[in-house]
C-alpha cells in the first residue's frame, strides 16, 4: 500500500510504499476511500504542540474506507462494511472520564495519525471498537470531514449549552466552521459568521448565517455587542488574536469555546471584565463515539452540507500548503478510490 509519512517535523511528507497492515487482536484492517486533511495533521507534521507524535508516522484522523479483515475476537463489525476512524482511536474504558461519558478526555487514549498511524494511506489499522458505522446514503467524501469537523464542532456547540433563539460567533469559517454554522442553526441559534475571507463570508451566508463579520474591516467585538452580545462564541480560527476578539463580543454570562489549537498559542483573557461580567472560558476537544453517531444521523437525514475539494493522495504537501495560505474555501478530502 502506498502512505503519506511524516519523516522528520518541518519537512514534506514521503509517498512512500509499505506492507499492507495485518490486524491484531481487537483490531480490523481498512481499505479507505477517503480521508480528509484538518489543520491538526499540519500540527503534527510540524511537531508544533508540546505533546509530540514520533516519527515516522502517518497523518490522518477523518478516515473512512471498507473493512477487510477482522483480528482476533472482533463481534461488533464484519467484512464489507463502510467504518470511519476518528482522532479518538482508542481509550481505556475503565477510568473516570470513560465511565463518565467523557472518553475524549481518557488520559490512556491513542489518537489516530498521532499516536498511531492514520488515515492518509491507502489501509490503516482501527480499533473495531472505535471505529464507527456510516449509514447507508452518507458517501464516504462526506463522511471524512464529518468524521473530525463535525463531531469536533457538534460538541463544542454542546459544550457551549447553545439554546433556541441565543446569539452565536462562529470565528473561524473553514472545514470546521461551515459546519458550525450549520449545527448551530438547527439547535435554533442565530449566528455570527467571522472570517477575513470574502469567499467564506459567502459560503456562511449560503449556510444561513445571520450576520457576516468581516474581522479585516470590522471590530469584531464592537460588532457582537451592537448585536446584543454573544450568548457564545466557538472560536474556530487558528489565531490568537481571533480568539479575543471574539471573547470582547460575548454579553454577560457568555461562553468561549476554544476548539482551535494555535501552535504556541496563548490568549490573554481580561480578568476585570470575565469577573465582572460573569463569562466562561471552555476548552473542548472533537466529541466522544456517541457524539459522531448523531453527526452521521444528522447528515443521513439531509440537515447538514458539506462542503469539500477532493485530491489525490501525491497532492499531500501541496494541499497542505494551500490549506495554510488560506487558499481552500472549506476542506481538501483525499480520494483515495480515485487512483493514484
Amino acid at each position: 500500500m502506498r502512505a503519506a509519512v511524516v519523516r522528520a517535523f518541518g519537512q514534506p511528507l514521503v509517498i512512500e510504499e509499505r506492507p499492507d497492515p495485518r490486524p491484531g487482536p481487537g483490531q480490523v484492517s481498512i481499505r479507505l476511500e477517503a480521508s480528509g486533511l484538518c489543520h491538526t495533521d499540519i500540527h503534527a507534521a510540524q511537531g508544533d504542540w508540546p505533546v509530540r507524535p514520533v516519527p515516522p508516522f502517518v497523518p490522518g484522523h477523518e478516515c473512512v474506507g471498507i473493512v477487510e479483515e477482522l483480528g482476533a475476537g472482533v463481534t461488533r463489525t464484519a467484512p464489507g462494511r463502510r467504518v470511519a476512524v476518528p482522532w479518538l482511536g482508542w481509550a481505556c474504558g475503565h477510568c473516570e472520564h470513560c465511565l463518565s461519558g467523557w472518553e475524549t478526555l481518557c488520559e490512556q487514549q491513542i489518537n489516530t495519525g498521532y499516536g498511531c498511524d492514520g488515515g492518509h494511506a491507502e489501509k490503516m489499522l482501527a480499533h473495531a471498537d472505535f471505529v464507527q458505522p456510516v449509514p447507508e446514503g452518507v458517501s464516504a467524501l462526506d463522511a471524512a470531514p464529518l468524521t473530525c469537523a463535525g463531531v469536533t464542532t457538534y460538541k463544542a456547540l454542546k459544550v457551549a449549552g447553545v439554546r433556541p433563539s441565543q446569539l452565536v460567533a462562529v470565528s473561524g469559517i473553514g472545514g470546521l466552521g461551515h459546519l458550525a454554522v450549520q449545527y448551530a442553526k438547527i439547535a435554533g441559534a442565530r449566528v455570527a459568521a467571522v472570517d477575513i475571507s470574502d469567499d467564506k463570508l459567502e459560503l456562511a451566508s449560503e449556510l444561513g448565517a445571520d450576520l457576516v463579520i468581516d474581522a479585516r474591516t470590522q471590530d469584531v467585538g464592537e460588532t457582537l455587542k451592537r448585536h446584543g452580545g454573544a450568548h457564545a462564541a466557538i472560536a474556530l480560527a487558528v489565531d490568537d488574536a481571533a480568539f479575543e476578539a471574539v471573547n470582547a463580543g460575548l454579553r454577560r454570562g457568555g461562553r468561549l469555546v476554544m476548539v482551535a489549537l494555535p501552535a504556541h498559542g496563548t490568549v490573554r483573557i481580561p480578568v476585570f471584565d470575565t469577573v465582572l461580567n460573569g463569562t466562561s472560558v471552555i476548552g473542548s476537544i472533537v466529541g466522544t463515539r456517541q457524539d459522531l453517531a448523531e453527526v452521521f444521523q444528522l447528515h443521513a437525514e439531509g440537515r447538514t452540507r458539506v462542503s469539500y475539494e477532493t485530491r489525490r493522495l501525491s497532492t499531500v504537501n501541496e494541499s497542505i500548503d494551500d490549506v495554510l495560505s488560506g487558499r481552500v474555501k472549506a476542506r481538501v478530502v483525499f480520494d483515495l478510490g480515485a487512483g493514484r
